[in-house]
């Protein structure tokens, strides 16, 4: 099984990351890492650089985990991105990072996080920065 973390570069992101790291090693498992951009833009500063998946490489590899990097290319929700990629790879938890918002802020933006942790058919481990 697999340890799916979805990822932007974002203090939060890099938390979950951190967070899957641990997991994936806890449980033997290989991690995923998912990137995308909010909104699946594919020009955005959101999507991680070659220097960030080469730093994602380098901490599970220093954790002794395998690790996969995938950059989303599909247009869409990120949550539904996710949650279609925990099913492809049946993943064991999906690691998501957190940002505190207010309830308006969640009504008016909505939340990719609120949606995957209310959808999902497998654990979630939230995780803040």
């Amino acid at each position: 099984m697999t340890v799916l973390v979805g990822f932007v570069p974002t203090p939060e992101a890099r938390a979950a990351l951190d967070a899957g790291i641990a997991e994936a090693a806890r449980r033997g498992e290989g991690l995923l890492v998912l990137n995308s951009a909010r909104g699946g833009a594919p020009v955005s500063v959101e999507v991680a650089d070659e220097d960030t998946i080469r730093d994602i490489g380098a901490r599970a590899e220093k954790a002794g985990v395998a690790v996969e990097v995938r950059q989303v290319t599909r247009e869409g929700e990120v949550a539904d991105e996710v949650l279609r990629v925990a099913r492809e790879v049946d993943a064991s938890v999906i690691v998501i990072g957190l940002r505190k918002r207010s309830p308006v802020g969640k009504l008016l933006m909505g939340s990719s996080a609120q949606r995957i942790l209310l959808d999902a058919d497998r654990p979630v481990l939230a995780v803040k920065p």
